[in-house]
């Protein structure tokens, strides 16, 4: 079945012209195609604009003036520098924890200890446990409000509103500059 097709007769017009009748189906043409807020849903736009209409993480995070914005960009700044906080926090536990445990098991601790010194090394070693199974908690709990954090911060940033996004980089940036020494210094 030889079909002859415009420029204009998409591919949806020449399938709907070669199907039997007797296999009911029906082929559709495509929607017309759609602006980029509508593909976007909810109007929402997917590239970065400037504004101070926006809302955040919440329905109740609802920004319609400029002051408005302006405590947003503060609270989402600070946010940022709490994410850097938390992961130079975790960096310099990391240090410590690794400080704490011992370098090394010596020969002498692999042998059959003396009679006398059985209970000291005992004592020792569970207090080396004790710390280390405490730093592990330490940094789980700085893991996961890291991991939180950093979601919620990438959300606000997914809102596209360009003032949003530099709140986050001056946030993130500011906190790494004042962190930094901190985590430098022994």
């Amino acid at each position: 079945m030889a079909c002859s097709m415009s420029p204009f007769s998409g591919p949806s017009k020449v399938l709907a012209q070669e199907l039997p009748a007797h296999t009911g189906l029906e082929v559709r043409p495509p929607p017309h195609s759609a602006a980029p807020e509508e593909l976007s849903g909810l109007g929402r736009k997917m590239y970065f604009y400037f504004s101070d209409k926006v809302v955040l993480l919440f329905d109740f995070w609802n920004v319609r003036t400029p002051a408005g914005m302006v405590l947003s960009v503060l609270v989402v700044l600070l946010l940022a520098m709490l994410y850097e906080a938390i992961k130079i926090s975790k960096t310099k536990l990391l240090r410590q924890t690794i400080l704490a445990i011992p370098t090394t098991l010596s020969q002498e601790s692999l042998r059959e200890p003396e009679t006398g010194s059985v209970n000291s090394n005992l004592g020792q070693q569970n207090t080396t446990s004790k710390r280390w199974f405490l730093y592990h908690i330490s940094q789980s709990l700085l893991h996961v409000a890291q991991v939180v954090i950093g979601y919620l911060v990438m959300l606000v940033v997914m809102s596209y509103n360009t003032w949003i996004f530099l709140g986050v980089i001056v946030g993130s940036t500011l906190a790494y500059y004042l962190a930094y020494p901190m985590f430098s210094s022994r």
